[in-house]
């Protein structure tokens, strides 16, 4: 997202939460406290200590997502783990912790031994968060070291197959008809899907019911069956769904095509122009994790974003590595605080906030 993107949302979501939602809720909260207990166990011999790297790593990696596996971020974290581990000779074992918008696994995270085993991948939610919630149990820019950006994937308006609309124009006539009757699925209050739903809705000026998720992974599998109508998603977890028709493509939310897309207007194409978002992801390591090791996790990624086949695969999935002076500790800490500052008077403006 650029700093002359236009967003002035006046109105909160609405956020319609069914029984299997919560349910998901509880299992993630359960599930968390399992990965929690792991990482309070990760301070055994070997973590580095506060001299330096030592011996790191000499036993697995944890990288915790903060969403459903299957999801995007998921898809981003293992592409990538997978030439990490290589490098650092370790396996690095993807744990999938969702809820509470991202924030429950970055708590845990954030709360872990700071010895470079435990391994945060989140993406936009990190600069969010601070605004959304009120009661944060933590704080990006303080608790948390930075090691370097990823990828920055671009989002997709998608709907259900045998939805109505077969025009980004046609979906926006439909929704300010059916209002009350329409469903936008996001991955819950603070999430990209979340936001990009938020942009929709102020731009068409009219507000629909949303049903939030443990994460995009579950939203897609109610998209492609038809249980709610559209959402907005990034093209890791779309363009294989688009291609194969089993849901139905409305734009692209960059200012240009996607490579991977390119018969897809953009949404200023197709005639929301308000409307442009992207998602760029980062790895995070616990404040007081040593710099000998963050720079190792870091060099282990830039690595990992020249791979042949992570560039391929990310190419298939409608984006690309960062450029190798982006997946720095620098790059990445800049990019987080200046987002923070972006989009706290976007949130603020919008009356949303999370509990």
């Amino acid at each position: 997202m650029t700093h002359g993107q236009s967003f002035h949302a006046t109105r909160s979501a609405a956020a319609a939460i069914p029984r299997s939602s919560r349910l998901r809720f509880v299992s993630a909260l359960a599930a968390g406290a399992l990965v929690a207990s792991a990482c309070q166990g990760a301070g055994a011999p070997g973590g580095g200590g506060a001299g330096g790297a030592g011996d790191y790593p000499n036993r697995p990696i944890n990288f915790v997502v903060p969403f459903a596996a299957g999801g995007p971020t998921d898809t981003v974290t293992r592409l990538v783990a997978e030439p990490m581990s290589r490098t650092l000779g370790q396996q690095i074992v993807v744990q999938n912790v969702a809820g509470a918008g991202g924030t429950l696994a970055a708590g845990q995270v954030a709360a872990a031994a700071p010895d470079g085993y435990t391994v945060l991948m989140h993406h936009i939610g990190m600069s969010t968060a601070p605004t959304l919630y009120k009661d944060l149990p933590f704080k990006p820019l303080e608790d948390f070291k930075t090691v370097g950006l990823v990828t920055e994937v671009p989002m997709t308006i998608v709907g259900a197959k045998d939805f109505e609309p077969k025009t980004l124009k046609e979906l926006v006539d439909h929704v300010k008809e059916n209002k009350e009757k329409v469903t936008y699925a996001n991955a819950g209050i603070g999430a990209a899907s979340h936001l990009c739903g938020l942009l929709i809705q102020n731009a068409i000026d009219t507000k629909v019911t949303e049903v939030p998720y443990d994460g995009t992974g579950p939203a897609m599998t109610d998209l492609v069956g038809g249980q709610v109508d559209f959402m907005c998603d990034q093209t890791t977890n779309t363009t294989q769904q688009i291609k194969e028709g089993a849901v139905k493509a409305y734009a692209v939310t960059t200012a240009e095509r996607n490579p991977a897309l390119p018969d897809l207007p953009t949404t200023a194409e197709a005639g929301l122009p308000n409307v442009e978002v992207a998602v760029w992801h980062g790895l995070y390591v616990p404040k007081g994790t040593p710099d000998a090791v963050v720079q190792k996790l870091s060099d282990a990624l830039k690595g990992a974003l020249k791979d042949q086949n992570v560039i391929d695969k990310f190419a298939g999935l409608g984006t690309a590595p960062v450029a190798e002076g982006q997946a720095t500790p620098e790059a990445h800490r800049q990019r987080l605080q200046s987002q923070i500052e972006l989009w706290r008077p976007i949130i603020e403006e919008a009356g949303v906030t999370a509990q």
